[in-house]
């Protein structure tokens, strides 16, 4: 599809039943605007009602100060993935908005992109529908999670994912595993079949 001179890739999005997505989309321009914890809290509640509004568990997550990676599991069949990112990303961002607006923050003006002549509006996510990889098989699926946990390690934020407070590492590996901080987004476990050693 050509926009405004340029080709931009247009992705399907593709749901099968029994399958998970990985999920990743980015800050604006890569700045790091995931940095604030009091940020990162609302976008772990957006998780949660989107989750609840469109039946899919979040099972696997890290936010980095500059983008987000989501494993994510439909509980219903058909579902959107799209309408999901939606009501995770809009209701978001018109927080923030609200939030730069109200505290006359320099960083608001950096945010209003000008569409066209007389328009301009505010963007916190980088625009385009992100990344977005259908996972069926256990391996598949434990890779996926070992790349989203070693993000914060592999950037060099932490030195093992578990010390990583923004992510589901400590779900799955703390001590004592399967602790759930309040403030991160509520994570739903695999169920056996998901997992490395069990059947589809």
């Amino acid at each position: 599809m050509k926009v405004g001179g340029q080709y931009r890739k247009r992705i399907k999005r593709v749901h099968e039943r029994g399958h998970l997505h990985e999920l990743t989309f980015s800050c604006y321009r890569g700045l790091r605007l995931l940095s604030n914890d009091a940020w990162r809290i609302r976008l772990a509640r957006c998780l949660d009602a989107a989750g609840h509004e469109e039946a899919i568990a979040l099972t696997a997550f890290v936010f980095m100060p500059n983008h987000v990676h989501l494993l994510v599991m439909p509980l219903t069949d058909p579902t959107n993935i799209g309408r999901y990112l939606a009501r995770v990303k809009q209701p978001f961002s018109k927080q923030i908005r609200e939030l730069l607006t109200a505290g006359h923050s320099s960083l608001l003006s950096r945010l209003m992109v000008r569409e066209r002549p007389g328009k301009t509006c505010f963007r916190f996510w980088q625009r385009g529908s992100g990344y977005d990889r259908n996972l069926a098989s256990p391996t598949a699926i434990a890779k996926s999670m070992d790349y989203i946990h070693a993000n914060p390690v592999s950037r060099e934020l932490c030195s093992r994912a578990v010390d990583w407070r923004w992510s589901s590492a400590g779900f799955y590996h703390g001590d004592p595993p399967m602790s759930q901080d309040p403030d991160l987004p509520k994570l739903q476990g695999l169920p056996p079949e998901y997992l490395e050693g069990g059947e589809l």
